[in-house]
C-alpha cells in the first residue's frame, strides 16, 4: 500500500508537469521564464517549495535531531535574513529582468547597472553550473535516502527514480512545468509534515508530556549550542547572525530568484512575498518540530544516520498508506528543488557560457537532460551528507553573487574587474573559513558576503542620476511593497 500511494502521488506530479507543456511556446524566454506571466500565488509557492527542499525534510530534521532546540535559530535567522534581503532586491531584480530582456539570472545581474559584464557573466556561469549541479545531486541523494528509510531500497535506486521523474517533465516543459508541479508539491509537503508532527505528539501523550520527555535529555532544550566559536553573548550573537546571512543568501540562488524574475508584474511582488513567507514560516516550524520529536522515537539513530530520522519515524508511527504520503512529500521536496536547479544550470550554459547563441528548443531541452544525468552521476558517487552539501553550495553561490547584487541595488556602480574580484574574493573567503573549521559555529556566508560587500561599497561610486534610478529601489515605495 505504501508503494501504491507513493506512486500515485508521483504520477500526479508528473501529469501536472506534462500538462503545462500545452501552454509552452517555442522560445527561450518561455522555457526559462514562462514568458514572465506567472501569478503571485504560483510564484510564491514555487519559490518556497524550491527553497524548502530535500534539505528541509532530510537535512534540517537530521540537524535538529542531533542539535536539539538550538536548531530553531536556523529558522529564525534564515527567514529573517531572507525577508530583509527581499525588501530591496526582489522587485528590482524583476524590473531589471524586464528592462534587460535577459532570461538567465547571471545575465540579469551582469546588466544590472546598464553595463555589460561579459567576462564576469561567463565566470559566474561556471561557478553556477558547478555548485548548482552539486546542489541538484544533493536533492537527488535525499530522494534516495527517503526510499532507503521507508522501503529499504538502496539509495542508488531512489536517486535514479528521482532523476528520471525530474527528466520526464523538466526537460520538456521548462520552468512552467517546474512551477506548476512546485505548487502541487508544496501542498503535499506541508500536509505530510503536519500529519507526522500531529501523530508524533499524540503518540507521546500530548504537548505537556512531550515537553517533559524532551527536558529529560541533557542539553536538548538548550536555546543555544554549547560549542560556540566565542563564549557568552558574542558567541550567541555570531551564531544567530550567521544564520541570518544564510537566509540573506537566497539572493544568490538562481533557482529560487528566477521564480520572482518570472512574476507577471513587478507590482505583484508584495502578494508573492505574502505567499512565500507565510508558507515558509509554517513549514519550517513543522520541520523543526518533527526533528525534535524524532529524538524521542529514535534515540539510537544518531549512531547510524540522523538524516534518516523522518522516513524511519514515519514507518514506526503511521499506517502504510500514510507512509506513502510522507514518502511522496519527501520526493516532492527533492524534485521541486532539483528540477529548478537543473533548469538554472541549463540557462547558465545556453545563455551565458554559449553567449546567447543557442535558441533552438531541442538544444535547450538536451542541455537540461544532460545536466540531470550529470547530477545523478554525482549523487551516485558522492558520500557527503545532504545538509553539508547543500550548505556548501548555498554559501558558495551566495558569496559569489550576493555582494555585487547588494552593491548595485543600493545604487552604486563598479567596473568589471572589481565585480570579478568581489565574486572570487567572496568565494575564497567562504572556503578559507570552512577550511579552518569555523563553519560549524558561524556560517561561512557571513564573512563571505559581508567583507566583499563592504569593500564594494567603499570603492564603488554613486551611479549617475539615470543609472541610479535604474539600480536603486523605486522611490516612494514602502519596504513592505517591494
Amino acid at each position: 500500500m505504501t508503494m501504491i500511494v507513493f506512486l500515485l502521488c508521483l504520477a500526479g506530479f508528473v501529469a501536472i508537469g506534462l500538462a503545462s507543456v500545452r501552454k509552452a511556446e517555442a522560445s527561450k524566454k518561455d522555457y526559462y521564464l514562462a514568458s514572465s506571466n506567472v501569478r503571485p500565488a504560483m510564484a510564491g509557492l514555487s519559490a518556497v517549495a524550491t527553497n524548502n527542499s530535500g534539505y528541509m525534510f532530510i537535512g534540517v530534521i537530521g540537524f535538529t535531531y542531533a542539535t536539539g532546540l538550538a536548531a530553531i535559530w536556523l529558522m529564525v535567522g534564515w527567514i529573517l535574513g531572507d525577508f530583509l534581503a527581499s525588501l530591496f532586491i526582489h522587485r528590482r531584480l524583476r524590473e531589471v529582468t524586464e528592462s534587460s530582456g535577459q532570461v538567465s539570472f547571471g545575465a540579469v545581474v551582469a546588466k544590472w547597472s546598464g553595463q555589460d559584464f561579459g567576462l564576469w557573466r561567463k565566470i559566474a556561469a561556471v561557478i553556477a553550473v558547478l555548485f548548482l549541479g552539486a546542489y541538484a545531486a544533493a536533492q537527488i541523494a535525499a530522494g534516495g535516502k527517503a526510499l532507503q528509510g521507508v522501503l529499504g531500497w538502496s539509495p542508488q535506486t531512489g536517486a535514479m527514480i528521482s532523476a528520471a521523474l525530474i527528466l520526464a517533465y523538466s526537460a520538456f516543459g521548462g520552468i512552467r512545468a517546474s512551477i506548476w508541479t512546485d505548487a502541487a508539491q508544496s501542498i503535499v509537503m506541508v500536509f505530510a509534515m503536519s500529519l507526522l508532527l500531529f501523530v508524533a505528539v499524540a503518540g507521546r501523550g500530548g504537548i505537556d508530556a512531550t515537553y517533559l520527555e524532551m527536558a529529560a535529555i541533557p542539553g536538548y532544550l538548550n536555546l543555544f549550542p554549547e560549542d560556540l566559536l566565542f563564549p557568552g553573548l558574542l558567541g550567541m550573537a555570531l551564531f544567530v547572525l550567521g544564520w541570518m546571512f544564510a537566509g540573506l543568501s537566497v539572493i544568490g540562488q538562481p533557482h529560487v530568484m528566477v521564480r520572482f524574475m518570472a512574476l507577471n508584474e513587478p507590482s505583484d511582488m508584495a502578494a508573492a512575498r505574502g505567499w512565500y513567507y507565510g508558507y515558509f514560516t509554517l513549514f519550517y516550524l513543522l520541520a523543526t518540530g518533527v526533528g525534535l520529536m524524532s529524538r524521542l522515537y529514535l534515540p539510537d539513530l544518531g549512531a547510524l544516520d540522523p538524516e534518516l530520522a523522518l522516513p524511519t519515524m514515519a514507518v514506526e508511527l503511521l499506517p502504510a498508506a500514510l507512509v506513502g504520503v510522507i514518502l511522496a512529500g519527501i520526493f516532492a521536496a527533492t524534485m521541486s528543488t532539483a528540477d529548478s536547479l537543473v533548469l538554472a544550470c541549463s540557462a547558465a550554459i545556453t545563455s551565458d557560457l554559449a553567449g546567447g547563441r543557442i535558441q533552438k528548443a531541442w538544444v535547450m531541452k538536451s542541455v537540461t537532460a544532460g545536466v540531470t544525468i550529470m547530477a545523478l552521476m554525482f549523487a551516485l558517487s558522492g558520500s557527503r551528507s545532504v545538509f553539508s552539501l547543500v550548505i556548501l553550495a548555498w554559501s558558495t553561490l551566495a558569496c559569489a553573487f550576493g555582494p555585487l547584487m547588494i552593491v548595485q541595488a543600493l545604487g552604486r556602480r563598479l567596473n568589471q574587474p572589481t565585480a570579478i574580484a568581489l565574486m572570487l574574493g567572496g568565494v575564497a573567503i567562504a572556503f578559507a573559513w570552512r577550511m579552518q573549521g569555523w563553519h560549524d559555529q558561524v556560517y561561512e556566508g557571513l564573512p563571505g558576503i559581508l567583507i566583499p560587500t563592504l569593500i564594494g561599497l567603499a570603492i564603488s561610486h554613486k551611479a549617475p542620476a539615470r543609472d541610479a534610478a535604474q539600480s536603486a529601489p523605486a522611490s516612494g515605495t514602502a519596504p513592505s511593497q517591494v
